[in-house]
């Protein structure tokens, strides 16, 4: 037996860390290639970390709740001599990772490792919560908003062991930062405590938030902070596409074996108006916009616990009405069995939501970071419209439906967002009624 280092397997492009959830395998337990030997969480999906080969788990360098940089050692295996030249990062396949579990690592507390130090903290001021251990998250947050270690001593924190949360931290600098300039303190060392806020949040049933569900309070929260939101409304006249889906959907279901909804419609004209205004398709770092090659139009989907997640529909303008209606079913398929892989859920560049499907008129979305702007897509429905025909105004009864586009400010300005949305009202009312499936 030789030993081998089981490392933080690399979970994708932009993953730089993983948090620990829980060991399957314990110290001194023996295993069998393929079997789970622990789980670990990103800021996309859940991972299980499969055994390279078989042998026994002599030590473990992290424990659960720990984050941890991809490629660092997690634990040292005993493993045959014929398996020494094993990878030391296994491969995560679609297979292992459940995005039925998807977790944010700000929202799992970390438990420091002997390795990390703990940044100091001025004990000149009267701190209301006993958290000095910030992870880097924490402290990328503080450095953007010129926080220091200081104020943040003095955040009240609600996570495990007074750990300091990343909705802490913006919950904090939505109410203004109360305790920016709170006084060191005196000879007496109560003479100065800052005051907690207590607010009256009533009496019920208290409904603990899944981790999914925190992911995404924590992501819209970090939307709103980053993005200066703007929203453009249209209306678009859907008649004939209306009719011509109603007319060719079971001639399509039969041809090609899958459902004609309109959501690939959509998709296809939102991938049409992107290609013509590049710059939607974009992302922000710093002073710099990224507007990227690949058009992938990411589709909000409510999942069976009433939770939102934002599957992909990759390389959107390249594919036709067919091949955009099989990933739409797969994809909604999967999200309603929480059998959406990590892959399925990675490299959106522009989201649409279609809060028509719940009955809304109208919806003002928020921004799904990195991206730079989201398309709600309201209800269809039929009204008495005035429109022009060879014999004058005349008015008839269509299919009508309101378009709205959050936009980021900071790069998208009124032109842009207005002319963008207002091309894919236009793509819908030209839709061609003759159209071959």
């Amino acid at each position: 037996m030789s030993k081998f280092e089981l490392k933080m397997p690399k979970m994708g492009e932009s993953i730089t860390e993983g948090t620990i959830i829980n060991w399957l395998i314990h110290e001194g337990d023996t295993f069998d290639e393929g079997d789970i030997i622990l789980e670990v969480a990103t800021d996309k999906v859940d991972n299980e970390v499969p055994a390279p080969a078989s042998g026994t788990l002599t030590k473990t360098m992290f424990q659960a709740k720990d984050v941890v940089p991809v490629g660092e050692v997690i634990a040292i295996l005993e493993v045959s001599e014929k398996d020494t030249k094993l990878k030391s990062e296994p491969n995560l396949t679609s297979e292992t990772q459940k995005a039925s579990k998807t977790v944010s690592t700000s929202t799992v507390e970390n438990k420091p490792s002997e390795k990390r130090k703990k940044p100091s903290v001025s004990k000149s001021f009267s701190v209301s919560n006993s958290n000095t251990f910030f992870s880097p998250l924490i402290i990328k947050i503080a450095k953007e908003h010129h926080i220091s270690f200081e104020e943040l001593a003095r955040i009240p924190a609600t996570g495990h062991e007074g750990r300091l949360r990343k909705s802490d931290v913006f919950q904090y600098i939505e109410d203004g930062r109360p305790y920016k300039f709170a006084q060191p303190v005196a000879q007496d060392p109560t003479a100065y405590r800052i005051p907690q806020l207590s607010f009256d949040k009533g009496k019920g049933k208290v409904i603990e938030m899944d981790r999914m569900r925190q992911m995404i309070a924590d992501h819209m929260v970090y939307s709103k902070h980053t993005s200066p939101h703007v929203t453009a409304y249209v209306e678009a006249d859907l008649t004939n596409m209306v009719n011509w889906r109603d007319a060719n959907k079971k001639a399509f279901q039969e041809k090609y074996g899958e459902r004609l909804t309109f959501t690939p419609l959509f998709v296809e004209a939102v991938a049409k108006a992107v290609k013509d205004f590049p710059n939607i398709n974009a992302s922000v770092d710093g002073h710099a916009i990224i507007v990227k090659e690949d058009i992938n139009i990411g589709m909000a989907t409510a999942l069976p616990s009433g939770n939102l997640i934002v599957p992909v529909v990759k390389n959107a303008d390249t594919k036709d009405l067919k091949t955009l209606a099989e990933n739409v079913n797969e994809l909604a398929g999967k999200a309603r069995d929480n059998k959406l892989a990590g892959d399925d859920i990675k490299g959106s560049t522009f989201t649409i939501s279609n809060v028509g499907t719940f009955g809304s008129v109208m919806g003002t979305p928020i921004i799904n970071q990195p991206e730079v702007a989201i398309l709600a897509l309201g209800i269809i429905k039929k009204r008495p419209e005035v429109i022009t025909t060879e014999k004058g105004d005349e008015i008839a009864i269509r299919s009508m439906m309101y378009l709205s586009l959050s936009f980021d400010h900071r790069v998208v300005d009124g032109f842009l967002g207005g002319s963008f949305v207002r091309r894919v009202a236009d793509y819908f009312e030209q839709f061609d009624v003759n159209r071959e499936i």
